[in-house]
């Protein structure tokens, strides 16, 4: 699958190496461009000179950025040249309000817009073994789930409908469960063990 990546950081690098590694036909950009050559030079993707250059005919984006201006400018530049139905990944901490907005953004171009938050750290990304909680379409998210599958251990979806974000409130039983899932997956060991130490975390 040809997929765009944006954004080359202390997670970035390494999850876009793992999708490399998968096969995939992967397409950088870093506004550091030290760090997307860096990348390039350990992976062998393709290097570009801008976002609107790496996502150009990509059947997935995935953003990993620094925050919802950086976000909400990718989308705009981006959404135009990529594939007809693609699908934006944002791994980025932002506002429940901008993944709301760049849902519908997205929606309106015929793609589709994933809020994608993760956890695990530095050391998931290197290893491949981050959750990703994820809102947004059910549909959307069943295409991204094998692509992402190569960082990730565990995904959950929260909501499945246009330009919900991982984070709205109120909570369902449905986000509930999801995140509980993760959580067990992050934590590990007993599962009564788990739902014990629930409500003192």
């Amino acid at each position: 699958m040809q997929i765009g990546f944006i954004g080359l950081g202390v997670m970035g690098h390494p999850m876009a190496g793992h999708l490399a590694k998968a096969g995939h036909a992967v397409q950088v950009f870093n506004r550091s461009a030290d760090k997307a050559k860096a990348w390039g030079a350990d992976h062998g993707g393709t290097v570009h000179d801008s976002a609107v250059q790496a996502a150009e005919g990509c059947e997935t984006v995935i953003l990993c950025v620094g925050n919802d201006d950086d976000v909400r400018g990718l989308v705009a530049d981006i959404l135009p040249v990529m594939a007809k139905g693609a699908i934006i990944v944002d791994h980025t901490t932002t506002s429940a309000k901008l993944a709301k907005a760049m849902a519908i953004s997205s929606a309106e171009l015929g793609r589709s817009f994933l809020d994608a938050p993760v956890s695990g750290g530095q050391a998931g990304a290197v290893n491949g073994a981050l959750t990703i909680m994820i809102g947004g379409d059910q549909a959307a998210y069943e295409r991204a789930g094998p692509v992402l599958s190569a960082y990730a251990k565990a995904m959950a979806i929260s909501a499945a409908e246009l330009g919900r974000s991982f984070l709205d409130a109120p909570v369902s039983g449905g986000q509930a469960g999801a995140v509980n899932g993760a959580l067990t997956i992050m934590i590990g060991g007993d599962q009564a063990a788990y739902d014990r130490a629930v409500p003192v975390l």
